[in-house]
Formats: structure tokens, sequence, C-alpha cells
């Protein structure tokens, strides 16, 4: 008798025609069991904001954010969570992944292979082989000049541009920056080097905390060595800070980092304090190039200064978890009702598909328990049908004997039993 237990190849095919398809389904059903870093209402699209009127017009950035940078609330949001390139933005997670590995006072000599692997067209402080910096220095190119060589050098001597991938990763990870994926230590171009405005905030919000890290991103200029006891001037390349191509200062401006590629374009991160407030404002890919970042910036520091009494929080800038920041965690059922801060919110491009693995698991445990239930049906099946062969049989048997005897009559056949179905202020350096 041919083994009926197994699915038939058409019921197969069906099953897994269906798995797509559930992976596939709205992620309404399991969105509750996903959570957003920082508060539910950072992971939807659009502008966010609560208690205040009067946002700046006509911005044009892909994704914004203004923080407060005591209290980590976030007045206003958009896109928060919304992956997208962050250039030389990212070399904040890098100074909060490396700057306190080496004394500002270290000397180090720089040797060819420290400067190998830097990607065509980068910006560059001008680290030459064969000359002595100290780590201040080499720091100064990195926030100054957004300097890829600079970074290159300090990478090497953490171990190589690998080993600070990772940590950059792990730090990320720490920060529950969960919307970075780091691919190079200097944020260029690079399939898949992604971050969010909600996590270059928290860079920079925990850049800040550092005294190191604040004075360098503070600094207008300063003298870089161009080797043979000889200097050159450098200055920073944010635009409201220094004033530069037609900008105005910012009053109060403290820093923080921008950046710029062919891809991402224009991404900022400023911080400023004024009346005894400090605000973080990340501006990502405006439409505008040139000054437009900092404008953009410049209006939404004005618009949280303005507001930011009466503005209520329409999220929280979480703190890392080895600073005893809560970790992200799924909770189905508080999340059901409301989803609290916690997870991943967007992918590249967009909004989170994250929560979709919850709803294609689901549809692939009711399919397979469907698959489980159709055997057991079969066996069911089968086993009924085996009885009755059998009963058949015996009461043939019975009814030949009775014939041949003459003597037996009545006799009763019996029947057998069917189975049973068994995730401050800007300085000058001379």
């Amino acid at each position: 008798m041919r083994d009926s237990s197994r699915l038939s190849r058409r019921a197969v095919l069906g099953l897994a025609a269906a798995a797509p398809l559930a992976a596939a389904a709205p992620a309404s059903a399991s969105a509750s069991a996903a959570t957003v870093i920082g508060g539910e209402r950072l992971g939807r699209s659009g502008v966010q904001v609560s208690g205040a009127s009067g946002l700046p017009k006509k911005l044009t950035a892909r994704a914004w954010l203004v923080a407060d940078h005591e209290s980590g609330e976030v007045l206003a949001a958009y896109n928060a969570h919304r992956r997208l390139a962050p250039a030389s933005t990212l070399k904040m997670l890098f100074a909060d992944t490396v700057l306190k590995k080496f004394e500002r006072a270290e000397r180090h000599t720089v040797t060819a292979d420290d400067l190998l692997g830097i990607p065509a067209g980068s910006s560059l402080v001008g680290v030459q082989a064969g000359t002595t910096y100290t780590v201040e220095q080499l720091w100064l190119g990195v926030f100054l000049r957004s300097g890829n060589d600079a970074v290159h050098v300090l990478s090497h001597m953490n171990g190589g541009v690998a080993e600070t991938v990772a940590q950059m990763q792990a730090k990320a990870e720490d920060l529950q920056a969960l919307d970075t994926h780091v691919v190079s230590p200097d944020g260029f171009d690079h399939k898949g080097q992604l971050s969010s405005a909600y996590d270059l905030t928290l860079f920079a919000r925990h850049g800040l905390a550092d005294a190191d890290f604040r004075d360098y991103c503070a600094t207008r200029t300063a003298d870089f060595p161009a080797g043979r006891k000889k200097t050159f001037q450098i200055q920073n390349t944010d635009r409201l800070l220094t004033g530069a191509w037609g900008m105005e200062t910012y009053d109060g401006l403290i820093g923080v980092k921008n950046g710029y590629t062919s891809h991402a374009g224009n991404t900022f991160t400023g911080a400023a304090t004024r009346g005894g407030r400090t605000l973080l404002v990340t501006v990502m890919h405006p439409k505008s190039g040139g000054n437009g970042v900092y404008e953009e910036t410049a209006k939404l520091l004005d618009w949280g200064f303005a507001h930011a009494a009466s503005a209520r929080s329409v999220g929280t800038l979480v703190d890392p978890i080895s600073e005893g920041g809560a970790p992200a965690t799924a909770t189905p059922s508080a999340a059901a009702a409301k989803p609290a801060a916690g997870a991943r919110a967007s992918t590249a491009g967009g909004h989170s598909s994250w929560g979709l693995v919850g709803g294609a698991g689901g549809a692939v445990a009711l399919l397979a328990g469907g698959a489980l239930a159709l055997r057991g049906r079969r066996r069911r099946t089968a086993a009924g049908a085996e009885a009755k062969t059998k009963t058949e049989a015996k009461t043939k048997t019975e009814a030949g004997t009775r014939a041949k005897a003459g003597t037996r009559a009545g006799t009763r056949a019996k029947t057998g039993k069917e189975p049973g179905a068994g995730e401050a202020n800007g300085r000058d350096r001379r």
C-alpha cells in the first residue's frame, strides 16, 4: 500500500506558493510584536509635533529631528527613523568609538600602509607618510576638514579598518542606534552604509558628553603639520560655526558635524546653546545644495528655541545600554495596545519591514499546522481503510467455515478500532 501519510506533490506546491504571500502580508497584525526606538510616534512618516506650531515652511530635507540635549526629549521630527546615507556625519560615531583610546599628546609617525584604502574622491586634510602627528592633530583633521586620511590613520592605530568598523557597529548597538549599518569608518558612499536622523542625533548627544569631543567640534581653525617643521592652517567646514560661503554664524552654536557626498548630498547635525538650553538638530538630504542644509538647520534651531517651552515631547533620545538604558525589547502583550521605545523602525528609503517577520512567521506556523493536520487526517483515513479491509476478509473466512461445517451459524464478525489522531562656542588654535 502507498504511504498516504506523505503530503501530495500538489499540497506541497500549494504550501510553498502560500509562504511568500504570508511573508508579504501587511505588517499591521504583527506590528504589535515590534517596538520603535524612542517612542511610537517616531516610527511614523511625516511631521511629528505636539503642543507647538509655526514649524519652518518649505523644509526640503528627507528627514530631520529637533531634540533637547539635556532631557533627550524630541520636540519635533520628520521621518526620524528613515534610513539614509549619512556621509561624514558618521564620523561622530567614529569619534564615539575611538576617541578615548589614545591620549591627545600621543605621537604617531604615519606609514604608507596607514593611508591605503582611502576611497578616491575623499575629503583629505593632508596627512603625509613619514610625518609624525599627535593624536590631537589627527582628530582636528577629522573634525575640521573631515579628513578621511586622518580617519584611516587613527583606524590603523586602532587595529585596522575592519576592526574599527566592527567596533563602530557594536558601539551603535550599545547606543541603540539600530538604523545604522557601518561599512567604512569615514562615512564615504558604500552600498549599505546607512543611518537616520534619530541615530545621528544619538551620536552627537553621546559625543558632546565628552570634553575632548566638545573641544574638537567647536574649533574653528587650527595649524596642521605640513612636514619639515612647517604648518598650514585648516578651517572647520561647518559653515554655521565659521560663517564661510555666505552663511552667517549661528549664535550659540557649539558644533557638531557636517557631511557631503554625491550620493548622500548634504547631512548635518548641529548643536547650539541659548538661555541655558542646548538643542540638537539633524537634517538629512535637503533638496537644495550649497547652504541649504545649514539654512534648514538654523530655521529648526530658531523654532526649537522659540517653542521649546510649549512643545510636548513626541519621543525620546534613549540612553546607551552600557549606561543603564533599557535595551530594545519586543513585548507583544503591551505592544498590542501601544508600541514602546525599543526596536528598529525603518529601512533604506522608507519605513520598517522588520515587523513583517512576525506576520510571516505566524503565517508559516499556520501553514505548518495545516500540513500536520492534513497528514493526521490522511493517517486516520488510511487506518480506517485498512481496518475495513481486515474486517471484510475476516467475515469471508468465517462465512466459508460455516458453509463447510454446517454446524456453526450466526457467527458475528468483529471490527477493529480506528487509530486516534495524534529584534561651546567656536575657538581658534594656533
